[in-house]
């Protein structure tokens, strides 16, 4: 008709890809003021942004329950890792096992018309399901993936890995120099890859990279690569980090290092051995951290070649802080196994780090440097444990190519955030049974304007007794000593924008803001919990005394209970 003004065509939802490491510390990535070269991953905060208020729930399978389902872990009752086998009569937070009524994200694009693949790592179903009909409810095809290839449990050797794929086991490859991180990347790619024979369809992708996760393994070259870099240490290794983060606007100006764990070790009260062996351990983890971006690279080159880059959301976070469990000596030959092997017998076997005869993991000390300017990390409540980095890229979308937002984001905001995206929502009921409310809110304004308010200004967080609250700048703290009496836990309190590392406890002078947010995680605790405070199940006593321990050292039982 002359004279219209012709309709535009609405833009085809993006593909989205969400790509997940494991034990990766707030500092660890170039982007985020690393010496670790992770060039591809640099890009894609170049093309996107990065947030440097993110938080995790500072281990694995509750991060991963809230980021697939966009509630907080303890509503759907992954409050800690899954079950080894669920006990039909506990509906607490620590059950173990997703409800059926708490759709993934994965689902909910399912059904707006994604085709939807799952890669890597799952973690998030009972370790008693075998995949069998009747035993797979949480396995990841009846959780909304069209298919899955990976592998179960926490964690698995990177060259002789144990799959799943769909709802069966399959065998361990034997393919000479295959290393897993190549293989779920491959398939990555192939997903993909545009079908000209099949409806166009919008995919989502979940890449669950075993890497950094323990065993810390790669070939040698990576780890070559690193000679000579962390051989000055973990002490000097946090300065120098702080540094180039304060440079590059990651953290602000006045930034201070938190205190150092009491416990670990200083880089200079080590021997001339412990040195040149700790050293390697780091350039392990280093190497495979490299390795991972190296296949981020591969799939990032194929999105641009075949012209879907533009239009593909990626979103990169680390699901907990940097892995604490291996104590001073580091794992060497197994891991959760104490180290028995002696500085001297290490140095003879240096060269097994990060091949298939050793599954290591690097000592707690190297941590703290994993978590810069934070203290603690992985499973403890401080911003070490908790907060990672968040890399979203949308070139369609973004404007502000480069910058860093700085609103505060929970890991329960993702999925809200990627269904509005999708132009899809999470249901209030299905088929008439009603769905647990989903807590997360979109952080899409964020994407266009850094002017945009953070979505949340308050989030509760608890794992095993240990409690913390953010409200707008405060965050209030609070670590259990397991079996003594809750109401006796000292709180710690931190101005977050005065002090971004939580460097200095400051609850003495502020008693009043301290009993404000006790109240406060009490009132969002009893919102998202049954029971909203317990001690940790018994089978996680052994993994972390949240004290001064050097090392790992098994809780006695409660006695009385």
């Amino acid at each position: 008709m002359p004279g219209a003004v012709a309709r535009q065509r609405p833009a085809p939802p993006p593909n989205i890809v969400v790509i997940v490491l494991d034990d990766v510390g707030f500092s660890d990535l170039g982007a985020f003021g690393g010496e670790i070269r992770t060039p591809a991953i640099d890009q894609l905060a170049r093309d996107g942004l990065r947030y440097n208020r993110f938080d995790s729930k500072s281990v694995c399978s509750p991060t991963r329950a809230a980021l697939l389902t966009g509630r907080n872990p303890q509503t759907v009752r992954m409050a800690d890792l899954p079950a080894a086998k669920v006990d039909p009569a506990d509906l607490t937070r620590d059950r173990g096992e997703l409800p059926q009524n708490a759709q993934t994200i994965a689902q909910v694009l399912q059904r707006a018309g994604y085709r939807t693949y799952g890669l890597g790592k799952w973690h998030l179903a009972p370790e008693d399901e075998d995949g069998s009909p009747g035993r797979n409810g949480s396995w990841p095809l009846q959780r909304g993936f069209d298919s899955f290839y990976g592998f179960f449990l926490g964690w698995t050797d990177q060259y002789r890995p144990s799959l799943i794929e769909g709802n069966r086991t399959i065998p361990t490859p034997t393919t000479p120099g295959y290393h897993f991180s190549v293989d779920i990347t491959d398939r990555a790619i192939a997903a993909m890859t545009p079908e000209p024979d099949r409806a166009a369809k919008p995919k989502f992708i979940y890449l669950a990279y075993g890497a950094g996760h323990s065993p810390i393994q790669v070939p040698r070259s990576y780890i070559d690569a690193y000679r000579g870099v962390y051989e000055k240490g973990w002490d000097a290794l946090r300065s120098e980090r702080l540094a180039q983060m304060k440079r590059i606007g990651i953290v602000p100006p006045n930034t201070m290092l938190a205190p150092r764990s009491p416990s670990d070790r200083r880089w200079d009260d080590l021997t001339a051995i412990e040195k040149t062996v700790f050293a390697r351990f780091m350039a392990t983890y280093a190497g495979f951290i490299t390795h991972t971006d190296e296949q981020i690279g591969r799939l990032v080159a194929h999105l641009k070649a075949t012209g879907q880059y533009d239009n593909t959301m990626i979103v990169l976070l680390s699901d907990n802080g940097g892995a604490s469990e291996a104590g001073q000596k580091g794992f060497f030959e197994k891991l959760y196994r104490p180290n028995t092997l002696t500085p001297e017998q290490m140095l003879a076997r240096l060269d097994e780090l990060g091949s298939g005869k050793t599954q290591a993991e690097y000592p707690r000390p190297w941590a703290m440097t994993s978590v810069t300017p934070f203290r603690r990390y992985k499973v403890w409540p401080y911003l070490g444990g908790v907060r990672t980095p968040l890399v979203v890229t949308w070139p369609r979308l973004i404007r502000d190519a480069g910058e860093i937002r700085r609103q505060y984001v929970d890991t329960v905001d993702l999925a809200p955030t990627l269904a509005e995206v999708a132009g899809a929502r999470f249901p209030r009921s299905l088929n008439g049974v009603a769905e647990i409310p989903v807590a997360g809110k979109s952080i899409l304004p964020t994407l266009r304007s850094a002017n945009a308010p953070s979505a949340r200004t308050v989030q509760y967080f608890e794992l095993r007794g240990n409690r913390a609250i953010t409200r707008g700048k405060w965050r209030a703290v609070a670590v259990h000593q397991p079996g003594t009496d809750f109401a006796k836990d000292r709180w710690q309190l931190f101005d977050t924008e005065a002090d971004f590392a939580e460097a200095n406890d400051i609850a003495d002078r502020h008693p009043g803001k301290v009993e404000e947010l006790k109240k406060l995680w009490w009132s969002e605790a009893h919102k998202y919990s049954t029971p909203p405070l317990a001690e940790m199940p018994e089978r996680f006593r052994s993994r972390e005394r949240f004290d001064d321990s050097p090392d790992r050292q098994a809780i006695p039982p409660l006695t009385g209970n």
